[in-house]
């Protein structure tokens, strides 16, 4: 009784953390360049029960073998192995605003590379976003709307000056007659990236090495000033997966109750001595 109590168990807390991502999901439905989460969910190893009895056969040569009978197998329930981030191409929106970049892939020589803007942390480390929500701080620089520093190729931080510049399709910003090529940076593995928070990414510790994407002529993109990626969250497919995560919460929720009953009533009437 006890195991179909934890098999129930383990079906809402999978649940639930699915429906979290899924709501993280929901919430960033309308961040420029979000990329949805897939939870995986997987089901722990099964078990073979068998019976095991005094009772025993007997032998051509005089000995005796106990008998195992085959009971069946026993599921152990299920788990929600990890969260992968879907890098599918999001819509582009147009905001005629000169600091919204969008990045546009075009053909790559891996089926699971992805580009990303270079940008710099609060700690100067280097991370990666496909958010091009920019703008322009108090100080001249192009920085993403959390107030990191938007990178060059040669990973310096770019003085614009202010919003009046221009940007080439390959991503050179145009400041006169001064001209910024824009950090890109590419991934052979895109699910190699960790998300770190703020629409952030960092290579994961068995992420392959990070490449200039100007580096790679197989490597083809385009970058649209005055545009936005969309999120590539589909809302109406969200809410619906939610709905159906939370209807497995509650039916694992009505068995675990019915199993707590049953050994409610084998605690308190079975058991009692008359």
């Amino acid at each position: 009784m006890l195991r179909g109590f934890y098999t129930a168990a383990s079906g809402m807390l999978a649940n639930q953390r699915m429906q979290e991502t899924l709501s993280n999901n929901m919430a960033n439905a309308y961040t420029p360049g979000y990329k949805a989460d897939q939870g995986t969910v997987r089901s722990f190893p099964e078990l073979l029960i068998q019976q095991m009895g005094n009772k025993s056969i007997p032998t051509s040569r005089g000995l005796k073998l106990p008998v195992h009978n085959k009971v069946g197998s026993l599921h152990t329930g299920v788990y929600m192995q990890e969260s992968v981030s879907d890098f599918t191409q999001g819509d582009l929106k147009e905001t005629g605003i000169s600091t919204d970049l969008a990045l546009i892939q075009g053909s790559v020589p891996d089926s699971s590379g992805m580009i990303f803007f270079n940008v710099q942390n609060e700690d100067g480390e280097m991370r990666y976003t496909r958010n091009g929500n920019f703008t322009v701080d108090g100080e001249g620089f192009l920085t993403t709307n959390q107030g990191y520093y938007v990178m060059d190729q040669n990973d310096d931080p770019i003085q614009t000056g202010g919003m009046d510049f221009s940007l080439t399709d390959t991503g050179t910003l145009r400041l006169g007659e001064r001209e910024i090529p824009l950090g890109l940076t590419y991934t052979s593995n895109s699910p190699d990236m960790v998300k770190e928070g703020n629409d952030l990414f960092r290579p994961g510790e068995e992420a392959e090495p990070l490449v200039d994407a100007r580096a790679n002529p197989e490597i083809n993109f385009q970058i649209r000033q005055n545009f936005l990626e969309r999120s590539n969250v589909d809302p109406s497919r969200t809410m619906t997966e939610m709905m159906n995560t939370y209807r497995s919460f509650e039916m694992n929720q009505r068995v675990l109750k019915a199993y707590d009953e049953s050994m409610q009533k084998a605690v308190t009437e079975i058991g009692r001595l008359r």
